[in-house]
């Protein structure tokens, strides 16, 4: 049984320690729940059929987080510590923090007026596909640029969402790396809206250097509401992958 029902929480602004530590809360519970189901669905496996629909009516959860970090470099796994560049003094000077993590990808910069995803989600709940996973996470961030009047899309051989990905004109406005174990997905995406975009000088975003980037305020020439960018792309995460939002 496919449990669609999805837990959404706004966790606001949040320490990125601390929301990286809440983050690998659930998906260990998560993980642990789906594994002892798993293992209590083989040791009844011969036992009655109604005991057995009994237990594999139990459901793993998922969840939905937004939030927003106070400024932070974090480094993925595949990355390359040298695309950071501050040193020690630099990170003070700016205020800025500095993690290297467990997700895919090279390296990036959450700040205030950055909606930050995690989907926590079990994605045997959904499809088994990372890949596609991805690309419906990014389709999400596209319809929500349609929504003011952006066409953006994607740019071959790299993830996130970019405006111009076919000239030199190229920038990305959404980021994404993820950690999946057992279909169990963590970490996310980071969607530009009101950002402060200087940050990003101080990094190769992403490991690519001949990139710029952008965000909803700097492609609509005006500030916009926060509240409004989470409620429309709550929305169409939701209906992509066929959520019940709780």
């Amino acid at each position: 049984m496919k449990n669609k029902q999805v837990f959404f929480q706004d966790w606001g602004l949040v320490d990125y320690k601390q929301g990286w530590d809440r983050q690998e809360m659930l998906f260990n519970e998560t993980v642990k729940q789906k594994l002892n189901l798993r293992n209590k669905e083989l040791a009844l496996s011969g036992s009655t059929e109604h005991t057995y629909d009994h237990c594999v009516a139990e459901e793993t959860p998922n969840y939905l987080v937004f939030c927003e970090h106070p400024h932070v470099y974090t480094l993925g796994k595949s990355g390359h510590a040298e695309n950071l560049l501050l040193d020690e003094q630099g990170l003070k000077d700016k205020q800025a923090t500095y993690y290297q993590i467990n997700r895919g990808g090279d390296i990036t910069y959450h700040g205030p007026g950055q909606i930050v995803g995690y989907p926590i989600l079990d994605l045997d709940n959904f499809f088994t596909d990372i890949h596609l996973y991805l690309r419906t996470l990014e389709e999400a961030v596209i319809l929500t640029l349609a929504d003011y009047g952006l066409t953006a899309g994607r740019y071959p051989g790299y993830t996130g969402v970019w405006f111009d990905a076919d000239n030199d004109r190229a920038r990305k406005i959404c980021a994404m790396g993820v950690r999946c174990s057992r279909w169990v997905t963590m970490h996310g995406f980071a969607f530009n809206v009101n950002v402060n975009l200087d940050y990003f000088k101080n990094i190769v975003p992403c490991g690519i250097d001949d990139k710029a980037v952008t965000s909803l305020q700097a492609e609509l020439g005006r500030e916009v509401d926060m509240e409004e960018v989470k409620k429309i792309l709550k929305h169409h995460i939701s209906v992509l992958f066929g959520m019940e939002i709780v």
